[in-house]
């Protein structure tokens, strides 16, 4: 047997990447020199730390049912949990209890009739195998997915420093493109071996954007050709977004720089160095001013020309994982580690309201396509939040209040998106599964079970489809068409 400390240190920065904690992750990586190890990581599967240790912990399950005389205990082992199973007492316990049993009969098994309203439901709204497609080709967790605002192609990235460009026009949805994220190295294009971290198209469909842990920002065309690379970052890229005008790319990256892009020609029309630590999310306000948010509790509004942040919000009490204007950007929402929510106004310097009901770390949240100034002015505006306390909050932000919990998740939930006319809400967890919710009164109307925890949702322009992203390195597509 042969373990090093690049191994082990590989498999944790694996898993803090798979469990969402990015930034940790990279901190890590950079201090135990993961990136100066030989290991390809294509070649090791997703949940592969997780995969050992239970592999770990059945073995000592497994030493513990053998009886003193070599015989296998007909009692099934008390659940052993991890640090039960380092700690020599509790195993020698565990063992001496399963020695005074050795003579009972095993234990009643169960007949699942606890779950039977859960399963009478599940098999009403489960959404049918030959609704789904599961797309197949990436060699690592896919971390991401965007369909293409005007047709049914849809953008995954992926830990294989790859994206991938899937045309969902077929029927069998086997047409991929594959985009490989390449970095120059003695004279030659080689892979980056670089996560893609996110992924972006213009509003008239015609180009992708990808930010990479290489430091890159690039553009890509429809056909899978790569239009141009943006290098200005000194680290990962967390964040990419294009403005509606489609002139302008926006990224945030580790080096706590937010960066303006010509997507034209490339150039790097203006960095705004104002954070100080990460910047992790950005987003337009309009096709000249945008939001940043970090790890260092602090929002910055920011302008193209002007040097100086317009507006400075501060509030949030632990890093800021997102933001989000409304649709008519005028409501900047924040959503933080520290469990809150928060509406701003450019108006004043104070939230607008603070929105506490999770009961940890809030991931993501995301607006309706709803309420005035949209296309559907009469249905009220509503913000979705996610959570790792495995719920989906919706929030009236108007008077401030939750309207509806939804609570059938079993794990993190690192993704929410809003159908089109905003009547449905997608949610996916890390307990594989991806829910679709009607917004109007809370319910759960379509559920899939997949083979991967789901990093990402997104709907289609359609509204008729749900692709979502996974940890085992499949992309699935939902077809809602009745």
């Amino acid at each position: 047997m042969s373990i090093t400390s690049d191994e082990i240190n590989f498999l944790v920065y694996r898993y803090l990447q798979e469990s969402g904690f990015t930034h940790s992750g990279f901190t890590f990586g950079i201090e135990s020199h993961v990136s100066q190890s030989n290991i390809n990581g294509s070649l090791v599967p997703p949940g592969a730390l997780i995969t050992i240790i239970q592999k770990g912990l059945q073995y000592v399950e497994a030493e513990i049912s053998v009886n003193e005389d070599g015989s296998i205990s007909e009692r099934p082992i008390e659940n052993l949990s991890l640090i039960d199973a380092v700690m020599p007492d509790i195993v020698q316990q565990t063992r001496q209890r399963q020695q005074l049993h050795k003579t009972e009969n095993s234990a009643t098994p169960d007949d699942g009739s606890c779950n039977n309203v859960d399963a009478a439901e599940a098999d009403t709204i489960e959404i049918s195998p030959t609704k789904v497609t599961i797309l197949k080709g990436h060699e690592s967790e896919v971390f991401s997915c965007a369909w293409n605002p005007t047709s049914d192609l849809l953008a995954s990235g992926s830990g294989d420093s790859t994206a991938r460009l899937w045309n969902m026009n077929d029927t069998d949805g086997a047409n991929q493109l594959v985009l490989r994220h390449c970095i120059r190295e003695g004279g030659q294009e080689v892979p980056s071996n670089k996560d893609v971290t996110s992924l972006d198209w213009n509003s008239e469909g015609t180009l992708l954007g990808t930010g990479s842990y290489d430091g890159y920002a690039r553009i890509w065309s429809t056909e899978g050709n790569l239009v141009s690379t943006l290098g200005q970052h000194k680290g990962p890229i967390f964040a990419l977004k294009w403005n509606k005008k489609g002139n302008y790319v926006l990224t945030a990256g580790v080096d706590k720089t937010t960066i303006i892009w010509n997507a034209q020609n490339g150039d790097c029309m203006q960095q705004f160095l104002f954070h100080t630590a990460p910047a992790l999310d950005v987003d337009w306000q309009s096709n000249a001013s945008f939001a940043s948010c970090s790890t260092d509790q602090c929002i910055h509004v920011c302008k193209f020309g002007v040097e100086k942040p317009v507006k400075t919000f501060q509030g949030h009490t632990n890093e800021v994982n997102a933001i989000k204007w409304d649709p008519t950007g005028n409501l900047l929402a924040s959503c933080s580690d520290d469990m809150t929510i928060k509406i701003w106004s450019m108006k004043q310097d104070t939230p607008l309201h603070s929105l506490q009901a999770h009961s940890k770390e809030i991931y993501t949240i995301k607006w309706s396509p709803t309420g005035p100034g949209t296309n559907y002015p009469n249905q009220h505006l509503l913000l979705a939040s996610a959570s790792f306390d495995s719920t989906v909050r919706l929030w009236d932000v108007e008077h401030g209040t939750c309207t509806q919990t939804l609570t059938k998740h079993t794990e993190p939930v690192y993704s929410v998106a809003f159908s089109p006319d905003g009547k449905y809400l997608a949610s996916g967890s890390f307990d594989k599964c991806v829910h679709i919710w009607s917004t109007q009164v809370g319910t759960l109307v379509h559920t899939y079970r997949g083979s991967g925890g789901i990093f990402e949702v997104s709907w289609n322009h359609k509204g008729d489809k749900v692709g979502a992203s996974a940890s085992d390195g499949t992309v699935c597509v939902l077809d809602l068409r009745t």
